[in-house]
């Protein structure tokens, strides 16, 4: 009986908790979850057979090592600074490893060993990155294959609500981990547009903007993320003119959020103390100057001429011109305006999420020229099988599946960028519901 370790219950690790344990009976395997709260591991395995639940203690080595040599196959939904950790005890159990999160320096480092071991270590295979690069690789590959040139590539993802639950101004709640968006963009974002290399400085990244389109739910804006440089190298896309990913939100959201960034409050490098009877007010009001004729909300106006009364209304909603209490009085102006927002943005038991992500490419073809965009659109059930949980848990899961079944029979260090990982799982994943429709326009050369 072949053995999975699943580190992490959390809320992204619904779809995949569900999947490995549906099939373990059947396949012949057993699931170990291994979660920090033991009664929450319990219940989502809901004692299904060949399941097993135990507390798991990430500051323990030696007990964190004894359950890795337990199993075959480790799969680590562990905060992204764990994975190194993990990722070097599976090396030294020789076990192999898969993960949703990004492939850390520190797991490039152990690339020659992974391989001189004869295991398979997976990295990237969850939403974004994961569904991402498989969805457009195979529209890369398949070009290349027609020897055609791809000249610009534009790809951006959110986590949004479905049209029907978008009931607060900002059209927006919380589907990934509240800090990650609250300090969303920070650093400098790198793209490259018609062979010239751009950067935008953080202060700047809400107002760099580009407009997408999708049928059905209307339309979206988004900005760029930090690196899409790297990127090119990634994809086989070196030589590629115009390269650039990116993040959707509702139209209006970044013309709001900017205003967050220019007055400060997304500052993550500095801690305050505020007063007993400091009100929501107050904390706003330390962010505007001094004036004592002049109320928070003229000095908001003076501050942003171009305030219009949408923008206003999404500051206003989140309770930041009221008197009611701040709900943290010491830390960083950051995590002062997260327990604010997360009074706001958590979704309610009934909500529905929704995952949009689009890939605009212009390809030069023997014909002309072809622009494809290729659009997923995946709604989720409710605030507990949201559809963030399904597009990151589903592909990891079916790429442990297919592993351990053997239609992957890879070795070394990877992330899902080649067509033996990423076709049996876009194909399997059209079977939940989790499928790009495409759109193709060609020009006339003459």
């Amino acid at each position: 009986m072949q053995t999975i370790l699943l580190l992490g219950s959390g809320k992204s690790s619904t779809y995949l908790i569900d999947f490995l344990a549906d099939q373990a009976k059947s396949k012949n395997r057993k699931l170990i979850l291994a979660d920090i709260d033991l009664d929450s591991a319990q219940t989502k395995l809901r004692s299904r057979a060949n399941t097993e639940a135990v507390k798991l203690d990430t500051k323990n080595d030696g007990k964190l090592a004894d359950l890795i040599s337990s199993c075959d196959v480790v799969i680590s939904m562990l905060p992204a600074f764990l994975h190194p950790k993990v990722a070097q005890l599976a090396l030294e159990q020789e076990k192999h490893f898969f993960s949703a999160s990004y492939e850390s320096p520190e797991l490039k480092e152990m690339a020659t060993k992974i391989k001189e071991s004869n295991l398979f270590f997976l990295n990237e295979c969850g939403l974004d990155p994961g569904i991402d690069h498989m969805s457009a690789m195979k529209i890369i590959d398949e070009a290349k294959q027609s020897g055609e040139r791809i000249l610009s590539f534009k790809s951006f993802c959110g986590g949004l609500l479905t049209p029907e639950h978008e009931n607060n101004p900002w059209k927006y709640k919380f589907t990934w981990n509240p800090r990650n968006v609250v300090l969303a963009g920070q650093g400098t974002s790198r793209y490259i547009e018609q062979g010239r290399l751009k950067f935008v400085p953080y202060h700047k990244l809400f107002t760099r903007i580009d407009q997408f389109e999708f049928d059905e739910i209307g339309s979206y804006e988004g900005y760029p993320n930090r690196d899409s440089l790297s990127y090119r190298k990634v994809y086989g896309l070196e030589d590629i003119p115009t390269m650039r990913r990116g993040t959707l939100r509702r139209v209006g959201f970044t013309k709001a959020w900017d205003i967050f960034v220019q007055l400060g409050l997304t500052e993550d490098h500095y801690e305050v103390t505020l007063p007993e009877d400091f009100c929501m007010r107050d904390f706003f009001n330390t962010f505007l100057p001094y004036d004592p004729s002049r109320t928070v909300e003229e000095k908001l106006g003076d501050i942003f001429p171009a305030l219009d009364f949408p923008t206003f209304e999404k500051i206003q909603w989140l309770g930041l011109f009221s008197t009611d209490p701040v709900p943290m009085r010491t830390g960083s102006p950051a995590q002062i305006l997260q327990k604010i927002l997360e009074k706001s943005w958590t979704l309610d038991p009934n909500d529905r999420d929704m995952i949009v992500m689009q890939h605009k490419f212009e390809i030069e073809t023997h014909e002309g020229s072809k622009e494809v965009i290729s659009s997923l659109v995946c709604k989720g059930e409710d605030s507990v099988y949201t559809a963030m949980a399904k597009t990151v848990g589903l592909p990891l899961a079916i790429a442990v599946d297919k592993f351990m079944d053997g239609e992957i029979s890879l070795t070394g260090l990877h992330v899902p960028v080649i067509p033996e990982i990423y076709q049996p799982i876009l194909r399997a994943l059209e079977g939940y519901g989790i499928e790009f429709k495409e759109k193709m326009t060609i020009s006339d050369p003459s």
